[in-house]
């Protein structure tokens, strides 16, 4: 089977496997989110400023 060391060192680096593996999808998803949230917050302002003028090019 093994012994004691080898298979702490297996269970050790099975742990940070996966504990990598959700920091994978953790921080796009936490990116993505945040770039939703802001880009929600620009537009929600409704300024008139940058609006283009009708009939001008």
């Amino acid at each position: 089977m093994g012994s004691r060391p080898a298979k702490i060192a297996f269970l050790i680096a099975a742990m940070m496997f996966f504990a990598i593996l959700a920091l994978d999808i953790t921080v796009p998803a936490l990116v993505l989110s945040a770039m939703a949230l802001t880009n929600w917050l620009v537009l929600s302002t409704g300024t008139t400023q940058y609006q283009r003028r009708r009939g001008t090019a």
